[in-house]
This record gives C-alpha cells, structure tokens and sequence, in this order.
C-alpha cells in the first residue's frame, strides 16, 4: 500500500478550534426573508484595504471585488473621471502595492484584469480525478438536508430538528445511499463511524487531511464560501446569539459536515491527487497579498468614487434656497432611507411652511412588537442593537384579549386549510374543485389591479406600560437625537416606511432595515403617543424642550412602492386639527404624484406615475421599485443644507445639529449606528453588482423560497444571499453605481476623529475606505476629508493635516 508521507506537527486542538471560529467570523450573516435586512458581505474582511480583501477572496470564492476595467475606461473617456481623480486616488494607495507611475495606471486601465480563480478544495480535485462533478453533489445533498433541518414551518414533512446540526445530518446522512451510488464507496458507513462530537468529528477530518499551519484558516474559509446561504443563516444564528450574550455552534457545525465529506474524498482519491492536494496546501499557506491588479483595480474604484464626491460636493457646495424662518405649519419626520429623498423634495416644493427632518426609522425606539393576534415576537430595531422593551397592538380590555384568541384561532385555521391545499392526497382535487373560486383574484392580482392599501393594527402600546421617567427619557432623547427641540409645528407627522408587494420573496428587504426589515408604522405610533402625552410633555419641559400645547403628533406610514401615505389619526384624534389634517392630506396626495412621476423615468416600461400605482400588485412585476438602488452618500446636517436640491434619491439623509449636541453623543450615535447601518445597505449593493454569482442572490424568474427562510435558483441546491439581479440592472443597463458610501457630516473633524478612536469597528471602516467621510464646514460645503489614522486632508485634494485631538467625554 502506497503511503504518503508527510512531516507532521504535533496536533495542536485549540489553534484548529481558533482557526474554525475565525473563519465562522469571515462569514456574514443572513436574515431569514420574514425580516431580512442588508447585510455587509465584507463583514468579516473591515480590517483589511480592498485590494488585500480582493486577493483574499479571489482565493476563497473567486469573486472579483471591482468592476471590468472597460467599465472605469468608458466613465474616463466620458468625462465623468476625471484627471485630478485619477491622480487623488493613485497618490492616496500605498507605495508598495501602487502601479510605478501615473502613466502605468492609464495604460494598464485599456488592459483587462485576469479572472479570478479560486483554490481548490479536495471535492474539486476529486471531481477532476474521476470525472464526477463532488461539488454539485454535495451542493445537493447538503442542501437537501438543510432544508429540511432549518425548515421555519413551510414543509408538510418535517425532518427532525433540535440538537446540533452536525448531529442531525449525520443521523440523515448515515443511511442516504446516494453518494454511493454515484461513486463515493462507503460514505454511509464513513459518516455512520464519524465521531459523535463535531468537535472530534472536526479535529478528525483536519488531522487526516493534513491540513496543518498557514493553510488552515484559508481552507476552512474556502470551505464555508462553498455552502453559501447556508452558512451564511448559520452565521445569523450565532450573530442573533451573540447579541443577547450567547453562542451558538451551528456554523462550525456545519464546517465540519464540509469537512467529514472532504476526508472521504480525501480518502478514496488520495493516490491519484497526492500531488495536487499538496500544492493546494502550498498556496493555501502563502500570505494573502494583493497583486498589481488588485493595486489597480482599487486605485480606479477610489477614482470613481472620488469623482461622485466632486459632484456631490459642487451640488452641497453651491447657496442654499432661502426657506421660511417663521413657525411651520407642517413638520413631516421621515426615515434616513434614500427613498424618503425624492419624497420629502416633492413635499417641500408645496409650500414654503413645510418642513421635513431625516432620522432612523425606528425612531429610537428600539421595540420588540407583537402584532395583533399574533404570538410572533417582531425585533423592530437596527440588527445592531438588542431590544429593550416589549410592545403590542391592542387594548387591556378583556374584549380585546377575547379578540385576540378569535383571531389567533381564524389564524391557524388559515394555515391549516393552506396546509391542506398544498398537501399531496388533496391539492389536485382542491384545484378542480375550488379553482373556479380563485379567479377574479387571480385576474385582479395578475393584472395589478387589486388595492395597494396596507393593514391596519390596533394602535401599539408599551407591555408592560413604562413609568413615566421611563417615558420621559425616551421622548427627551430621541427629540434630542432628531435635532428638534424648538420651532414646534401645529402638526408633526411622524412616517416610519414600507412596502406592499406580491409575488416577491424579498418583500421584507423593501421594508425599513431601521425596524429590522418590518415596516415602520409601529415605531412612528408609539413615538406619536408618546409625545401627545401630557405627562411625558411636562416631564420634557422640565428638561428644557418645551413642546406647544397645540402641537398634535400624528404616526404615519409612506408606502415606497406607491408613493402613498396613511396617516393614523385616529390614534390621537383631535377636533382642533381637523381642517389641518385635511390640508396635509391635500399635499401628501399630491407630493405622492410628484414623487412617482419622478421614480417611473427610472423604472423599465413606466409610461407615467399612474403604472407605479398597479407594479406592486402584479405577480410578473420583477421590479415593483428600486428599492436603495443608486445610495451613494450619507449626509448628517440641518435640513436647511440640502433643502430644494435634487438629490436624485441616492442620499441618506439624517438631520443633524451640532450645535444643539452636547458633548457630540448624538454625533457618535449617529456614526456608530444609521451611518453602519448605511454602509451595510451600500456594500450590500455594491456586492452584488461587483460579484453577482458569489454575493447576490441570482435571478428572481428561478427562485424558489426553501425552508421558508431563504431562496435557491431551481430546485434545490445552496441558498442564494444578497440581492436579485433584477435589484440592481434593469435588463440593459446597471441601476445600481457600485460605489462605497461617502458620509458628509457637518460636525467639528475633531470630534469625529475622537469618536473614531473610541469605536474600533466604525475606525476599521474608515481606515480602510468601506467608506468615505467628509467634514462639511459651518456653511456647509465639504471642507475636509478623513485620510485615515485619525487624519484629514482638504476636500480638494490639498494637504494632510496631522491628527489634533479634541477631548470629548
């Protein structure tokens, strides 16, 4: 018998489990699609430039991390690039990686970039050893089980759940025959003498691949990169554990399973793939250093995101509209969503007395909520941020909770008589006989024609009701965070934001990511309340915002896909503001019209405002909206700097005061929580325009929901993270500018530089260009950009000033 020989280092138990929990870290987590937010593919790669994550990725998924070159070519020759770009971004990019000189750079911009080409994993060697595509089976297979093990109640059959997964597949996966039968001898018995323990199971695997040192990290990596979704909702699970002071083993358990499959291939391969496997080792092991290309290719991406700053600091640059100092009659608070954007101009254009602020739409109220018959507990806060208080909608009255029960009862019946429909002994007789019933529906829904309005909750109330300091504190900080302290209107509307949308799996990702991918009317109710109460109004005044007693807050909720606003007045009602909240609808009416004859120039086949009305009702839409598509910029300033400019729905935009911001704590909420936020929505993006099959979610005409949690493309396979393509191209052309989110913020640099220090993730952003900051001065215009380690540099390219510090408690 041929024996491979090795030099083997002492096994070393905790540097594997270490390395394992590492590459669990790579990963970034997946939201199942009931609530599903955007999330930062590059999560675990912050700490590294782009060039460095680009040859790290290269390696472990094969994704390019940049646009073609032609792409970056055709914006040069238009103009849109230009020549002082070029220079600013080629100049910021480290020595030791930059091209020699200007003129290299331009001459390798008409050269294309090599494909990236991933490292092999054992499946891969095996499957050209043998001519069996191991990758796909296990792809499959893997699949197949994990569908079934992670299922949130959308199988008829369930497969056993609870327990490790590890556990759980083995059990499955000791008696499924089809590995053996397409050419892996004896997997069954293989996995059936696996260790009990994924831990031992994956110490086992590790030692007898030999996979020891430098190589180890980078292949568990590549590993977990091979399952997709999968793992990515493994990550999740560990996230959502780790947010209440847990853990959670899912995703190294799932590592191991790749593992176990990889060391029977290993196994019966290994004669003929010796040589191979051990220069997969070999590279495996070298330092992940990026190339001249990848130099390249970051220094032409910082290029054209400084191009898109220069206009967007022309546009901020310019003199601002006058607007009218005295009391407004109208102030609308809308979710930083860049949707809000094209709204809130039409809005203002109305009249020179309405007044609209930016703030995170869940109106700092971070709720867990459970809707009205529902046993289902809705975190509608920043995945960032655990829940601190329990809300409902309804009453206390005993009518009330005998109402719940009603509908919680006519909710399982539903389920049930679905379940019925669905199942195998009956869904084709229910069709013959119950088909005719469902016509106009389906007509209706087909052609886009059944009623684009919302449900309605009962108003949410606090569970249990808060003390009033409780209250007090809440309204007085998100009042201070929202910059509105003075200058109270008769009326303030406050518009959390959603979607109503058919057919679409993605539905939630259209919703608010502030209120964790639910819609935004709950958070904008309870803040709407809380202000209209007396004793919180006291409690505030005694603090030194002092709020008019004919001011009447009003919750609302702005329809993205329509453009349509429902106002819930009836929470608060009020005799002396009927004739105003019959005005406020005259505008929201017509703002809405505005707004959706502005959004149908850019959605394919809108003939006009009226088509935006009916996309969201028809199931062949696959573009309902664009969602965030085209985010480019953040901006934190008074509303008064962006009023009357046209934005074109690319910014978010958060109002903020300084001056009203004492010692800078609503400054460094804002960049530690919607500016991360922001960034995840803009990477997002950017991924899955940059690399659509490893990042994005593929083509939505081929989706399937599995597990009730996910989608695949076809019927089965890996689940598919990240966007649609339909999200970013709209069948000729990108919608979406893959560009990294640039944050103005009109704020002393010093006390942004202070906050940095305090924060090493929001620092580890910013050092290494996942995005871009820029200080506006006391005009408003961009005075200074952050050039890293705590340094600036001006706006126009100039000199670097060193760090000055600014104590800031």
């Amino acid at each position: 018998m041929l024996m491979i020989k090795t030099n083997t280092p002492p096994l070393d138990v905790a540097a594997i489990i270490a390395a394992a929990e590492r590459a669990a870290l790579a990963i970034p987590p997946l939201w199942p699609l009931a609530s599903s937010v955007a999330v930062n593919p590059f999560l675990g790669q912050i700490h590294e430039p782009l060039s460095t994550v680009a040859a790290r990725l290269r390696r472990v998924a094969g994704a390019a991390l940049t646009m073609p070159r032609a792409w970056y070519a055709e914006r040069i020759h238009a103009g849109e690039i230009a020549e002082a770009d070029l220079t600013a971004a080629f100049e910021a990019a480290p020595e030791i990686w930059r091209p020699d000189s200007l003129a290299s750079l331009k001459s390798a911009i008409e050269a294309s970039a090599p494909t990236p080409v991933m490292l092999p994993t054992m499946a891969e060697l095996a499957a050209e050893a043998s001519g069996i595509d191991w990758t796909g089976v296990i792809a499959e297979r893997f699949g197949q089980w994990a569908a079934g093990y992670f299922d949130a109640g959308q199988a008829l059959w369930t497969a056993p759940q609870g327990g490790c997964a590890y556990a759980a597949w083995r059990s499955a996966a000791a008696h499924d025959l089809t590995p053996e039968i397409l050419g892996l001898t004896g997997f069954a018995m293989h996995v059936a003498q696996a260790p009990e323990r994924a831990e031992d199971a994956l110490i086992q695997s590790i030692e007898k691949l030999g996979l020891y040192g430098a190589a180890l990290e980078s292949y568990l990596h590549r590993l977990l990169m091979s399952l997709g979704g999968w793992a990515q909702f493994a990550r999740y699970k560990l996230w959502q554990a780790e947010l209440s002071g847990g853990s959670d083993k899912t995703i190294t358990d799932l590592l191991t399973i790749r593992l176990v499959w990889e060391q029977a291939l290993f196994e019966q391969h290994k004669l003929r793939i010796a040589c191979q496997w051990k220069e997969a080792l070999c590279a495996y092991a070298a330092p992940v250093e990026p190339t001249p290309d990848d130099a390249i290719d970051a220094i032409l991406q910082e290029a054209t995101e400084r191009a898109a700053q220069r206009q967007l600091g022309k546009l901020l640059g310019s003199p601002a509209p006058s607007r009218l100092q005295a009391r407004p009659a109208l102030q609308m608070a809308f979710c930083i969503d860049v949707r809000a954007e094209v709204f809130r101009r039409a809005l203002e254009s109305l009249d020179p007395c309405i007044e609209t602020l930016g703030f995170a739409g869940f109106f700092g109220i971070g709720i867990l909520h459970r809707r009205f018959a529902s046993d289902v507990a809705e975190a509608r806060l920043p995945v960032l941020i655990a829940p601190q208080v329990r809300t409902c909608s309804g009453g206390h009255s005993h009518d009330v909770e005998a109402r719940d029960q009603a509908a919680r009862l006519l909710a399982r019946a539903k389920r049930a008589w679905g379940r019925f429909k669905l199942a195998a002994v009956s869904s084709f007789a229910f069709v013959e006989a119950a088909g005719p019933i469902y016509v106009g529906k389906l007509v209706r829904d087909g052609l886009g024609r059944a009623s684009n309005r919302m449900p309605d909750d009962p108003a949410p109330r606090f569970e249990p009701a808060l003390d009033p300091e409780a209250r007090i504190g809440i309204a007085e900080s998100v009042l201070k965070a929202m910059s509105l302290t003075e200058r109270f209107a008769p009326l303030v509307l406050i518009a959390g934001h959603g979607a109503n949308v058919i057919n679409n799996p993605h539905a939630s990702a259209l919703h608010c990511g502030a209120c964790g991918g639910y819609s935004g009317e709950v958070n904008a109710r309870l803040l709407a309340t809380l202000l209209n109460d007396r004793e919180v109004r006291a409690g505030v005044a005694e603090r030194g915002i002092t709020i008019p007693d004919d001011t009447l807050f009003i919750g609302a909720l702005h329809d993205t896909t329509t453009d349509r606003v429902t106002i819930y007045g009836e929470d608060s009602p009020s005799a002396l503001h009927k004739e105003s909240v019959k005005q406020v609808k005259t505008w929201l009416a017509t703002a809405g019209a505005l707004a959706r004859s502005e959004r149908a120039l850019r959605l394919p086949r809108a003939s006009g405002g009226r088509d935006i009305l009916h996309r969201a009702r028809d199931w062949a839409e696959v573009r309902p909206e664009w969602a965030l598509a085209g985010c480019q910029a953040f901006i934190a300033a008074p509303r008064h700097r962006t009023a009357g400019r046209d934005l074109k729905g690319r910014a978010f935009l958060h109002g903020y005061d300084w001056r009203r911001d004492d010692q800078f704590s609503v400054l460094e909420l804002i960049l530690t929580a919607p500016v991360v936020v922001a960034s995840w929505i803009s990477l997002q993006y950017y991924g899955s325009t940059v690399a659509p099959t490893v990042f994005g979610a593929g083509n939505k005409l081929l989706h399937n929901v599995t597990a009730g949690i996910g989608v695949v493309e076809g019927n089965g396979g890996l689940l598919r993270a990240g966007l649609p393509w339909q999200s970013v191209h709209d069948g000729e052309r990108l919608a979406h500018e893959p560009l990294r989110l640039t944050v103005f913020v009109e704020a002393p640099r010093e006390a942004i530089s202070t906050i940095l220090k305090r924060h090493d993730q929001l620092r580890a952003l910013v050092d290494n260009k996942w995005l871009h900051l820029v200080a506006l001065d006391d005009q408003g215009r961009p005075a200074w950009r952050y050039a890293g380690k705590l340094g600036w540099e001006a706006f126009d390219q100039g000199h670097v000033e060193p760090e000055r510090t600014m104590v800031v408690a």
